[in-house]
């Protein structure tokens, strides 16, 4: 078994070709990754992170109806220009930030074939180096970006990195789980020996979690191209890393933070009321209005 030599991690890919049913009607002709949450899009915390965990280019994995999300980080000459004859110069940075963020590319997946394949898509992008997997719809609420910490791991490990968390009772079964072991110099690293995905609450080896957090090894997309599609005639992630321990190490980590999923209508409005409570800006009075609003 093969540990590869650490290199800097640069590059993030962001899978956001799904049709977002779950929200549907409001994502008919808006991507789901566009919902804004409080006062950004979902898009944009995903980009954020990355950028905060030291990535200088990030790939968005579009499909069909996505070009808003390249619209909005694109540079808007004449929005930047009317705000700046408004002399409305607080809003022009926050405009101008957006389109500042990073290099950002984007490649097609011309169909929904699995979350491996939109993997996939970015891999004449990424070339033969290590690279980040962030999930839009899992929201990581962190004093240190959930990426950053797993970015640390890996310079420690040179290993594929899964962000975990811990999932009690039946809720386990929605999740991919690890089989895995506890690291003995760092708690927070978990050796996988194996993944078993959505398991049955009593045939779980674990309540670790993967979330929507990865740091993989180019290998990642060898694995991909060599296994076959699984449920729904996807190509599965989760599969390929399941094969790729047959060749290097991988290592869950728990993360320090607290994730909202906003896949879903409840996990979104409990993400907008939380990060709405701890907005710099809005928290206070928002706070206050929650308090005399009727039960």
């Amino acid at each position: 078994m093969t540990q590869i030599k650490p290199m800097k991690i640069r590059k993030a890919v962001i899978p956001a070709a799904g049709m977002g049913t779950r929200f549907l009607p409001a994502t008919k002709a808006t991507p789901k990754e566009m919902l804004c949450l409080v006062d950004k899009p979902l898009i944009q915390y995903g980009v954020e992170e990355a950028v905060a965990a030291g990535c200088t280019e990030i790939i968005i994995v579009t499909g069909r109806g996505k070009t808003t999300m390249e619209d909005h980080f694109d540079k808007s000459s004449e929005l930047e220009a009317s705000l700046a004859a408004k002399n409305k110069t607080a809003l022009l940075e926050v405009v101008r930030s957006v389109s500042k963020l990073a290099k950002i590319t984007y490649t097609r997946q011309a169909e929904p074939l699995g979350l491996g394949h939109a993997v996939l898509m970015a891999k004449e992008i990424v070339g033969d180096e290590p690279f980040c997997v962030l999930l839009p719809d899992d929201i990581v609420d962190a004093d240190v970006a959930c990426l950053k910490q797993m970015v640390e791991a890996f310079n420690e490990t040179g290993s594929t990195i899964l962000g975990s968390e811990v999932v009690e009772g039946a809720a386990i079964s929605a999740y991919g789980c690890l089989d895995c072991t506890v690291d003995a110099k760092n708690p927070q690293l978990l050796a996988v020996k194996n993944m078993v995905e959505k398991p049955k609450a009593e045939e779980a080896p674990s309540q670790n979690a993967i979330i929507g957090r990865y740091i993989l090894t180019p290998r990642i997309f060898e694995m991909i191209e060599g296994i076959k599609p699984g449920a729904g005639g996807e190509l599965q992630l989760t599969d390929a890393i399941k094969a790729l321990l047959q060749h290097e190490k991988v290592y869950g980590f728990s993360y320090k933070g607290k994730r909202h999923d906003a896949g879903d209508k409840q996990g979104f409005l409990r993400a907008t009321v939380e990060l709405g409570l701890k907005h710099p800006v809005l928290g206070a009075s928002f706070r206050e209005w929650l308090k005399a609003f009727p039960v």
